[in-house]
């Protein structure tokens, strides 16, 4: 049993053999700083940030405090703990951002991107150079993007170069080579595309002024190069130097046409990034519109594995460290689908970043909640993406299923279930029913139901045995696939004479489990006491829902089977109606009331005329007179 520790107003629990970790525990620092939770073997299993050490690491030991099954399986598996102190919150989380790309703890939320995006950069350089990469090297250039469509980038880049005359050489400019004259001017010079930097006919100063101009029409300040480029254009109109202006009027009609094929979707014209997350089973997508006066420059995102027990705030907040780790194009504003962990601290490391003031907000109405719906409908789509890919490839497991052999510790996902059950009223029209769920989904054309051939009165552990014992009899007979999980619709009792009869196949190795209805137990082969599976467990839905379909279907199929009985009996009480007859009367008009309803000629063609005669006599008497009566 586990020890506990008492403090003064909590109780942390050790495993014995834990001293070193108490130990650690009870040292912990007040201050902020960076957790690592490790198993065993040392290998980091979790990644947090505290503003107080002691207080949050401590939690996950409360005895009293109820956890998420995802965050108890963690603390089962901790072994070690390692701490590292910071000076401030924001510190703690940028260290922990780091970490946990580095590491991938497998508790943390997994980001993944489908695809390495295109950037453009903008070169540390003298004469820096404009143009698309895939790769981030963080010596000083500056990157914008990242580009979810090529043909975009291509455009935005064929834009800049053709506005703006950027150098398009791959010559290490330097004071000295051009002092040198170590280079010659390429054709680009010659066709006004270059002012010839490499020879000393442009100054640094007016090629940096360009680059600045063409980082603000990357950054969407579209607007405000074209306000500036307007004023050069007048200023050159007023000193009689047309040609400049011409070449000025050209640049900025080039503007307003790149700035009219971008999407406008805010009317305020804001500079913001919009991002929403949306989750779907196991999987989460985490959607970055980048917004610049008010139109859409580029969108990035984010898939996440192991998302359905993590909180929204939490994978919002992962979002956010992810993206902005990786990306330095920081607006004044972020328009979140929900709220991070730790909003201040983040908006605190953003302003930092930035070194503006950055705000993080979470509209609930006007047109911003618009926005954000867009964007949540782009994270939906790509979910709904993501998991046709995953069915094409034939990986898609449901996160229930998932839950399902993480709770059962099953080998294999249960993907393929079978679950009986039987019915029957006071042992009269024993019936069972086989049903089959596929993914977490019922396969309704492969539902079986069977009547009842060998056992007489109410036993249910007979009946039982005997279905299972023609069902998988008849699989084996056939070399068809077994099924992951076989689920009986009952306690201790039942499923020891399922397993009995599956033993008796040999069928050894099968996984089944027994589900009680009354206190919803689940109970495995050779165990005593109920299994162990938490409330809120998807797995255990999946269980209850897989049940609740077996028993409709079998108490569905045996109101018929009695019914009909019922239905067939009456014929008996007819005179002149026997059991062959019977059997042709109700293959020619499919039931009962089918041949109360027929005409004599039509009666008279299966039976005979005086036949007839006697079963419409017998179906005239008056409805409310009993059967008995009328047989009488």
């Amino acid at each position: 049993m586990p020890k506990k520790n008492n403090d003064s107003d909590r109780q942390v629990e050790f495993s014995s053999g834990e001293s070193t970790l108490r130990e650690k525990l009870d040292s912990l620092s007040t201050g902020p700083g960076v957790y690592q939770f490790k198993n065993a073997a040392g290998k980091v299993l979790y990644v947090g940030k505290a503003q107080n050490l002691r207080a949050r690491v401590r939690q996950y030991f409360q005895s009293s405090r109820p956890q998420h099954p995802r965050v108890e399986t963690l603390i089962s598996k901790i072994a070690d703990l390692e701490t590292i102190i910071t000076d401030s919150e924001v510190e703690a989380l940028i260290l922990e951002a780091n970490l946990i790309k580095k590491l991938k703890p497998r508790y943390n939320v997994d980001l993944k991107d489908d695809k390495s995006y295109p950037y453009i950069v903008i070169t540390n350089e003298p004469f820096p150079r404009v143009f698309v990469t895939r790769r981030i090297v963080r010596d000083g250039s500056r990157y914008f993007g990242p580009y979810t469509d090529v043909k975009t980038v291509r455009y935005a880049l064929k834009t800049i170069r053709d506005i703006f005359m950027i150098r398009s050489c791959n010559y290490d400019l330097t004071d000295e080579a051009i002092r040198k004259k170590k280079f010659k001017v390429c054709l680009d010079y010659h066709i006004k595309k270059c002012a010839g930097g490499c020879e000393g006919y442009e100054t640094r100063d007016h090629y940096g002024e360009m680059i600045a101009q063409a980082a603000d029409v990357l950054r969407g300040k579209t607007a405000t190069v074209v306000e500036r480029l307007a004023r050069e254009m007048d200023a050159h109109a007023q000193n009689m130097r047309f040609e400049e202006a011409a070449e000025i009027r050209d640049r900025i009609r080039a503007l307003e046409v790149y700035r009219s094929r971008q999407k406008v979707v805010d009317p305020e014209g804001a500079n913001r990034d919009v991002i929403a997350v949306d989750v779907k089973d196991d999987d989460a997508c985490g959607v970055i519109f980048k917004v610049r006066e008010g139109k859409v420059l580029g969108r990035h995102h984010y898939y996440m594995r192991q998302a359905s027990e993590i909180d929204r705030s939490e994978l919002m907040e992962a979002v956010i460290k992810r993206f902005y780790l990786e990306n330095d194009d920081i607006p004044p504003e972020l328009t979140l689908s929900t709220p991070p962990e730790s909003t201040e601290v983040m908006e605190e490391w953003l302003t930092q970043k930035r070194n503006e003031r950055v705000r993080i907000e979470t509209p609930k109405g006007g047109q911003r909640t618009k926005l954000i719906g867009l964007v949540q409908s782009n994270a939906t789509y790509l979910l709904e993406e993501l998991l046709i890919q995953k069915m094409k490839r034939g990986d898609f497991v449901p996160n229930s299923v998932r839950a399902l052999q993480r709770d059962l510790r099953l080998a294999v996902p249960p993907r393929r279930m079978e679950c009986f059950d039987v019915s029957n009223i006071q042992g009269s029209d024993t019936v069972a029913s086989m049903i089959v769920f596929i993914d977490g989904k019922p396969k309704k054309g492969e539902y079986r139901r069977y009547k009842i051939r060998t056992v007489s009165g109410p036993d249910d552990f007979a009946s039982l045995r005997e279905v299972v014992e023609r069902r998988y009899r008849r699989l084996l007979d056939a070399q068809v696939p077994l099924p992951d999980l076989v689920v009986i619709d009952g306690g201790k009792g039942q499923l020891s004479s399922a397993v009995e009869v599956l033993r008796q196949l040999g069928i050894a190795d099968m996984a089944i489990i027994g589900l009680a209805k009354r206190l919803e137990e689940v109970f495995l082969p050779g165990g005593a006491d109920p299994h162990p599976i938490p409330r809120t467990s998807s797995g255990l839905r999946l269980l209850q829902q897989i049940r609740n379909e077996a028993h409709r279907v079998a108490v569905a199929y045996h109101r018929m089977v009695r019914s009909r009985r019922v239905l067939e009996s009456e014929l008996d009480l007819i005179k002149g109606i026997g059991e062959k007859r019977t059997k042709e009367l109700l293959e020619a008009f499919g039931s009962v009331q089918g041949i109360k309803f027929a005409t004599e000629e039509q009666l008279a063609e299966i039976v005979g005329y005086k036949t007839a005669c006697q079963i419409k006599d017998y179906y005239s008497h008056s409805p409310g007179e009993s059967a008995v009566t009328r047989g009488t």
